[in-house]
């Protein structure tokens, strides 16, 4: 063969396998979507569309705040545990309050000569009142003192919209005025003053302070407990009920199981002059009657349309009487939310109170509905749908029955479930995680139950199950239960119960959620 031949094959060759090299990697292409999230499908105990902890362990929420067109959310995490001790700030933030994006510690727990970073609170200074510059986001929390251990409140701030937070100083902004309890600081703007204000939890005492610039504070008054214990997690804020009044709300986790009281948010209406909170009742009110909704904090809408009117809230679903029972730390992470529900301010029986619906962009991770007009039940009739991520609502009538209910999560033998109802004869409603897996080794808190007007003979109920929580709202939400409960992860069921009479069972919608924990 010629030499010319030669280079002739060679090209023709090479130009072969061009073209299959290039007719390859074209249609490998043309046809491939782009990367999606993929849901990891090992069964596992991580709720399906609550917030959860990436990791390790989480506890107190620190009230979320709205700029530059998302919500964004401190709450204390410990990433250490269970070995190590200590909590920071970790942050989140999201849009629609359902979707949550991780973004990491934003204050750091040992980096100055105090201890470890506690609850507190976070507000964005727009007026540049504390001298960090416009829109400052500034942040005022308990440490402990690196002297003696005293609690004191010492002031963080941010220049790059909250993502990371530097020391003001080694001293504190509020030092400890000798006294044990002396913490989580909550911060508003008085409009009325032209001030700050801040709320701390001091025993049975909730404090009141104020500032110009959130570096000078002097106490104005206080507030004083009765019967529930020592106060955390103060919150104070306006609201313009349904008649068009306008009333005060503050609140604080308090502990009312001396007296038969729920150990999750108190509540008191009343007026604020600026100084000091003047309540309409001595007696507090309860914004959850379940035994895990703890540290609650409430805030704004992002819609400034909606000041006033509508206030969000969250809190920890768990409890200290039992913090670290859960199947979750075998898949190396502790610290679970309750869903954000939306509260409003009503004129009932007399008197304000708050009422509470879930959130409702959670309606935008439904994939799936399912109804039942009605149906009657003499006894217990297990329903043909099944799930462990739902939200459920029933309207139940009856006449002479003397317990009417569901039960969630129910095994396939019907051992195991969880029962919501109403006890007629007993006039109470009720959520009762006793027979199926549940955090509480000592069976204290197994049924949690608020009193119900059973005359009505009817009830709507409206229940959020997950993977370990259940939250209900009992009828308009005045009333509403957070408990945590470990099913076992087959156990899906779901039965309607009437016991020594009929019940009739209508409007039934159960509405699946889809996962919010996607994974690359």
């Amino acid at each position: 063969m010629t030499k010319r031949k030669i280079v002739l094959l060679c090209i023709f060759i090479s130009i072969f396998f061009a073209i299959i090299i290039g007719f390859l990697f074209f249609y490998s292409n043309t046809d491939k979507e782009p990367k999606k999230k993929v849901i990891d499908e090992k069964p596992n105990y991580r709720a399906v569309y609550h917030f959860t902890t990436p990791d390790k362990w989480k506890n107190d929420p620190q009230k979320p705040i709205f700029f530059d067109g998302k919500y964004h959310y401190y709450y204390l995490y410990n990433g250490e545990y269970p070995k190590g001790n200590g909590t920071e700030w970790r942050h989140a933030t999201s849009e629609d309050l359902v979707h949550w994006s991780d973004e990491g510690v934003a204050i750091p727990k040992f980096t100055n000569n105090n201890g470890d970073v506690w609850s507190g609170s976070v507000v964005v200074d727009s007026e540049n009142t504390a001298g960090f510059g416009k829109d400052a986001v500034v942040a005022i929390l308990t440490q402990p003192s690196g002297k003696d251990g005293a609690q004191q409140q010492h002031l963080w701030y941010s220049t790059d919209k909250g993502k990371t937070f530097k020391s003001y100083s080694d001293n504190p902004v509020m030092p400890n005025p000798g006294v044990k309890d002396f913490r989580d600081p909550k911060i508003i703007w008085n409009s009325k003053s032209n001030k700050w204000t801040i709320l701390l939890a001091e025993g049975n005492k909730i404090g009141f302070y104020e500032s110009d610039n959130l570096k000078d504070w002097q106490y104005t008054g206080g507030f004083f407990t009765k019967d529930i214990g020592i106060v955390e997690c103060p919150d104070l804020f306006m609201m313009k009920a349904e008649d068009g009044a306008y009333k005060w709300v503050m609140g604080a986790s308090a502990n009312g199981k001396s007296v038969g009281k729920p150990n999750t948010y108190a509540y008191w209406t009343g007026d604020f002059n600026g100084k000091e909170f003047i309540p309409d009742e001595s007696e507090p009110q309860w914004l959850d009657y379940g035994f895990d909704w703890y540290a609650g904090v409430t805030f704004e809408s992002g819609n400034i349309s909606e000041s006033f009117i509508k206030r969000y809230a969250l809190a920890w679903m768990n409890n200290w009487d039992y913090a670290n029972n859960t199947p979750t730390t075998k898949e190396n992470f502790n610290g679970i939310d309750s869903i954000v529900r939306e509260i409003s301010l009503k004129k009932q029986d007399d008197r304000y109170s708050l009422f509470s619906q879930p959130v409702e962009t959670l309606n935008d991770i439904v994939k799936s509905t399912e109804h039942l007009n009605r149906v009657e039940v003499t006894g217990t009739k297990t329903l043909e749908f099944t799930g462990e991520s739902y939200e459920l609502d029933a309207d139940i009538s009856w006449e002479d029955a003397e317990n009417v209910g569901l039960r969630l999560r129910e095994s396939e033998d019907k051992s195991r479930h969880i029962d919501v109802g109403i006890f007629v004869d007993g006039k109470y409603s009720y959520v009762n995680r006793g027979f199926t897996s549940h955090p509480d080794a000592a069976n204290k808190y197994i049924e949690s139950r608020a009193p119900f007007d059973t005359s009505k003979k009817k009830v709507h109920l409206k229940i959020i199950v997950d993977k370990t929580s259940i939250e209900v709202f009992v009828d308009d939400g005045k009333v509403t239960y957070s408990n945590e409960a470990f099913p076992d992860l087959k156990d899906k069921g779901i039965s309607l119960y009437s016991i020594g009479g009929k019940a009739v069972f209508e409007n039934i919608q159960i509405k699946h959620f889809d996962s919010i924990n996607e994974k690359d």
